[in-house]
């Protein structure tokens, strides 16, 4: 389980994630919560969160200002290894030593 500044994450022993929370922080992963399968680790930054799936690619959701909204450099997230965050992003650690951010 992780925990931001307003919400929750955890992932089930399936591989799915139950959400928690104000829904601005990541409490609500409706709109992600198809691809939020088979995830093996979330991190949390203040109000969004990232989850690395069994296929090393990334699924975030929550404020877009903190991390929430991955698209702009959803492509070059294969092969994450770790993710590691700050206050207001995500950066991944790719198999091939690369950092996306």
């Amino acid at each position: 389980i992780q925990s931001n500044s307003g919400a929750f994450a955890a992932i089930r022993s399936d591989g799915r994630v139950v959400t928690f929370g104000d829904a601005d922080s990541g409490g609500d992963s409706c709109q992600v919560e198809d691809e939020l399968r088979d995830v093996e680790e979330i991190q949390a930054s203040h109000a969004a969160f990232a989850a690395i799936r069994r296929d090393q690619t990334v699924v975030t959701w929550g404020h877009a200002g903190c991390g929430g909204d991955s698209r702009e450099v959803r492509e070059l997230l294969k092969g994450v290894q770790k993710i590691q965050s700050t206050r207001k992003a995500f950066a991944a650690l790719l198999a091939d030593g690369t950092v996306v951010s």
